[in-house]
């Protein structure tokens, strides 16, 4: 979830545009909190962090996933004792094998367009934190479309919107059912993402997503309505085929492990060969 307007700044300076909002935090009869008074998502019908919004059901995701090793074609961002050298310098730390959130996001040397992206994360137990910053972090597709992370398991009476609990695209659509495994647990993303296209200065075909969390499906072909901002809009501007992938500090010691990704820059490639043929 990005509250921090470092961000918006950036998307500013990228000549990203913004809806204007006047939002109230506010917590339902059910426990949910949410906004009121933020811009309605003309998709779907509901405002922005709607606390009214249908939760997702709960599904018990059934038994941890072992991790062995990943594809051949992968390349390891974050693994097997390895260290930092694919990531630009910051304040995370690898503590006891995990890579730990610290302060301010994690930003990958390469960039990615299309990819196919696998990482494990964990919520400590315990966090001496306030509830919006409940095991908050996220994973910044592009550095741009961020997939949230958060403590959404049933176990807590208090929830956040439906369109900012784990795994939601954030600010945009909710995963299709909760499969979130209590704090302290191991929890897998598996994210195939396919990079908006721009023909000049407008998009032709937004960004999507098909998404396995802890091995459900929650996503699948899902768009990706722009650019992720915290209680306002932000619209699709042309930006390059590929950028840095992020890891979200939000001052909550989130643990990773296992980042690996595929890049799949020949879908485009093959879809516009494809068109070409009679």
């Amino acid at each position: 979830m990005n509250l921090t307007y470092k961000l918006t700044a950036f998307w500013l300076f990228l000549g990203i545009g913004t809806t204007g909002f006047a939002a109230g935090l506010i917590e339902t009869s059910r426990g949910v909190t949410g906004y009121q008074g933020t811009p309605l998502l003309d998709w779907c019908g509901y405002i922005k962090h709607d606390p009214n919004r249908p939760q997702p059901v709960y599904v018990d995701p059934g038994s941890s996933q072992v991790f062995d090793r990943p594809p051949s074609d992968a390349i390891l961002l974050f693994g097997g004792g390895q260290m930092l050298s694919f990531w630009e310098p910051g304040s995370w730390q690898v503590i006891e094998g995990a890579l730990v959130a610290g302060q301010g996001d994690l930003t990958s040397r390469q960039a990615f367009g299309d990819c196919q992206l696998h990482l494990e994360f964990m919520i400590p137990q315990e966090l001496k934190t306030s509830f919006m910053n409940r095991g908050n972090s996220g994973v910044f597709l592009m550095g741009l479309y961020e997939i949230q992370i958060f403590d959404s398991h049933p176990c807590h009476k208090r929830q956040i919107y439906p369109d900012g609990q784990c795994a939601a695209i954030y600010g945009d659509t909710p995963p299709l059912v909760n499969v979130c495994r209590p704090a302290g647990q191991w929890q897998t993303y598996d994210i195939l993402f396919t990079r908006p296209v721009f023909a000049k200065d407008q998009v032709v075909k937004p960004a999507s997503i098909t998404m396995l969390h802890n091995g459900v499906l929650v996503h699948y072909n899902a768009i990706i309505h722009g650019p992720t901002g915290h209680q306002e809009i932000l619209t699709y501007q042309p930006h390059p085929d590929k950028l840095p992938l992020k890891l979200q500090g939000h001052g909550c010691p989130v643990h990773f492990r296992n980042i690996w990704i595929r890049p799949l820059d020949r879908i485009h490639c093959d879809s516009s060969n494809m068109e070409q043929k009679p």
